[in-house]
């Protein structure tokens, strides 16, 4: 039995989600920022981290134009409200010996957070029939896609460069 979608409805949902997934990439930004002020010993992840985050400068520009198209802007409240958490969770691991490796879990779980929720917003775009925005919430699926590859495929390395860090005495956690 096929369901008629309302389009109003979907609409909503579908803006909704697209404030939700702004604020998400103000998030991200805020958690790269502090982390990349904590990387002395792990360049290739400092690297990754600024390369993602003029990404993700780009993801923010892409959901704006989305916004714009649809007669609608961010949520300003959404996006200080979302920095602010980056922020405090980044400064959460700052004092953990093991920092490094717990931005490395934080980092796969926020990377697979953002798939899932452009997944949805393609899902919900195809189904409302705003298919001018798939191409570009596809962009930045590619794009957090690869980053959840790199962060889950690094991560060995990371441990392993921690391990040895700790074992000289040097600084390791970050």
């Amino acid at each position: 039995m096929a369901t008629t979608i309302d389009s109003n409805a979907a609409r909503e949902v579908f803006v909704t989600g697209l404030k939700n997934a702004h604020a998400l990439e103000h998030q991200a930004m805020a958690l790269m920022d502090r982390q990349i002020e904590h990387l002395a010993n792990y360049a290739e992840v400092e690297a990754q981290l600024r390369a993602h985050r003029g990404e993700t400068e780009g993801q923010i520009r892409r959901l704006e134009t989305i916004l714009t198209n649809l007669g609608e802007s961010p949520s300003g409240l959404k996006d200080a409200a979302l920095t602010f958490s980056g922020n405090m969770a980044a400064l959460a691991h700052t004092f953990a010996p093991d920092e490094i490796i717990k931005n490395s879990f934080a980092n796969y779980a926020f990377e697979s957070f953002e798939r899932a929720s452009y997944e949805a917003l393609i899902t919900m775009a195809e189904e409302a029939g705003f298919t001018d925005a798939v191409p570009l919430l596809q962009e930045t699926l590619r794009e957090e896609i690869a980053m959840q590859q790199w962060v889950i495929d690094t991560q060995p390395l990371v441990i392993r460069k921690f391990l040895a860090l700790r074992q000289s005495g040097e600084t390791a956690s970050h």
